[in-house]
């Protein structure tokens, strides 16, 4: 039997007697995936806006569908705190700039939201927007309203978009079958009390749009009779009506427990696909070429090893490589793909690239010209940046995972060691990284268990460019020797002009800094070293200088002759 899965109700209702004061949003996501619904969950926000802010409408409606887009597109295995945080803050920033840059109005807006996940409920909360719940009989406001009297007017103290930073209260609570949530704003305060919400909901809580439709007259009703009826009201309901079952709420239950796949050889088939051919076999996975049978299409299939346990790091970290395929967005980064039929194994599938490894095309073009060197340079590093954008260090940058296909493209691939910056523990991502393999362009801080990020990367990235450039490594101290911080003093750079004098010496300095032993020493930004590599080579500026050596012959030539005339002038 299938394990229950959550569900829940919901309705709303507006009444805004004047257009122009519309000044909130809401609404509720129920994902239709079964698997997306047990590893995010359904959520329910609401947000709201002074009556003085002219672009409260904009500001309301933008959070909200940003919230949605985004939450839904954080990493599976992200818990839902990890999550909406990472969101809103992003969303904050992007509210706040767009804020700077208008003359009236701003993009703030007081919001709760909600997500349901499992068996509890995650409330996030800034403003002075409203949460209740009802449970029974009793009724209990959920969250805190921050809120400033200024002249007679009480504005949020706290929202989205008001500050560069941003305050979030944060409750987790355990769900129970039948709970009722509700969602308003601030407008409803001194209009319904307690007894008034349990009623009117109680009257029919089996159609919650009718009960939001009756709180929202009954509301209007009491701020005419009490002279401000031209406030806008809004009320969104949520009833939990059932819940999942305990065991089916862990982490490792998301994709429904699916099994890792046997062992496949050529000419063998797995949910559709035929195996062409054996592309790689390690401890940790299985990589095959692919053809889907029905559409023709070839494809990479990678899954788990059929060795590893349940518990095994790798597998754990398995469905955030699927996370990375599927999300960053580049040419340069491998695609995924998207099967026509449903799994029935543990794998994901990734785009064929025809074409061959970075180390391979540099055996086969070992007199390739410094620019065409460099342009491979600079698509690697886009790649980099890319994954940086999504705050994943990929921590495998070396020769052998780079591809470049028949028209010159390069394309970055396996994300067996990927760590996502901020989320991830460090200590548990260095270690996946040494059962996965040191290489020989890994950064020092690897080996010496320091602290990881971008650095690490961008380390990793100047050693494949100087390996590209020279066909050698910078340094003669294998990284896997590395046992203390005493043995970085025995690290000397060798300088890439001095293997290849074709390297700008710009260039040069450029990949010492990057290849700096300690990683704070290394450039702020990836984009300083990918500025380098545009740096033209030095016999681009000789002509420029033998015409200006020429032109200032030439220049002292006229001179003579004018000299000579004034002369013949004078003596005549």
């Amino acid at each position: 039997m299938a394990p229950a899965q959550l569900s829940l109700s919901f309705g709303q209702a507006f009444v805004v007697p004047d257009r122009g004061r519309h000044r909130s949003s809401m609404s509720v996501c129920v994902p239709d995936e079964a698997a997306l619904l047990t590893a995010k969950g359904a959520s329910a926000l609401i947000t709201d806006s002074t009556s003085r802010n002219p672009l409260a409408k904009q500001a309301g409606d933008l959070s909200v569908q940003g919230f949605l887009a985004d939450f839904y597109s954080t990493p599976e295995h992200w818990d839902a705190k990890t999550s909406v945080h990472r969101v809103l803050h992003a969303l904050n920033s992007w509210c706040y700039g767009q804020s700077r840059q208008v003359r009236d109005g701003g993009y703030v807006s007081s919001m709760s939201a909600m997500v349901y996940q499992g068996q509890a409920a995650h409330l996030f909360h800034m403003g002075d927007t409203l949460v209740f719940r009802l449970r029974g009989a009793e009724f209990e406001q959920l969250s805190r309203d921050h809120v400033t009297d200024l002249g007679g007017y009480r504005y949020p103290s706290r929202a989205l978009g008001m500050d560069a930073s941003l305050d979030i209260d944060y409750v987790e609570m355990p769900l129970k079958q039948g709970d009722i949530f509700l969602f308003t704003t601030q407008a409803v305060q001194g209009t319904l009390m307690p007894s008034d919400y349990v009623g009117l909901i109680r009257e029919d809580a089996s159609d919650l749009h009718a009960a939001c439709e009756r709180l929202a007259e009954t509301a209007s009703e009491r701020a005419r009779a009490r002279g401000y009826g031209g406030d806008p009201f809004c009320f969104q309901l949520v009833r939990i009506d059932a819940l999942p079952d305990a065991e089916s709420d862990q982490p490792e239950h998301a994709y429904g427990d699916l099994p890792i796949p046997p062992e496949l050889a050529v000419g063998e088939r797995l949910d559709g696909f035929e195996v062409l051919e054996v592309l790689s076999r390690t401890a940790q996975s299985r990589v095959y070429r692919v053809r889907e049978a029905h559409a023709e299409r070839e494809m990479v299939l990678k899954a788990p090893s059929p060795e590893l346990s349940s518990r095994n790091a790798y597998l754990e970290h398995f469905l955030l490589q699927r996370w990375v395929v599927d999300r960053v967005r580049s040419p340069f980064v491998v695609r995924a793909m998207t099967a026509s039929r449903p799994h029935r194994y543990l794998y994901y599938l990734m785009a064929y690239v025809d074409g061959m490894t970075l180390q391979e095309w540099l055996r086969r073009h070992p007199r390739a010209s410094l620019g065409q060197r460099l342009d491979i340079a600079t698509q690697l590093g886009k790649a980099v940046q890319a994954l940086h954008r999504r705050d994943v260090l990929h921590q495998q940058i070396h020769p052998e995972n780079v591809l470049i296909d028949r028209h010159g493209q390069v394309v970055l691939t396996d994300f067996g060691a990927c760590h996502l910056r901020d989320v991830d523990g460090h200590r548990r991502s260095r270690g996946l990284l040494r059962q996965v393999g040191l290489t020989e362009h890994s950064a020092p801080e690897y080996a010496m268990d320091d602290e990881i990020g971008r650095r690490s990367d961008q380390y990793s990235l100047a050693s494949t460019i100087y390996w590209l450039l020279t066909g050698a490594l910078p340094y003669e101290l294998p990284v896997k020797e590395l046992l203390r911080h005493t043995d970085l003093e025995r690290m000397h750079y060798r300088s890439a002009r001095a293997l290849n004098p074709e390297v700008p010496a710009a260039l040069d300095e450029a990949l010492a800094r990057a290849l700096t032993p300690q990683r704070a020493l290394r450039f702020r930004r990836l984009s300083e070293l990918l500025h380098a590599l545009k740096m033209r080579r030095p016999e681009a500026h000789e002509a420029p200088r033998r015409q200006s050596g020429a032109t200032r012959v030439w220049q002292a030539v006229a001179g003579v002759l004018l000299l000579l005339l004034v002369l013949s002038w004078w003596l005549r």
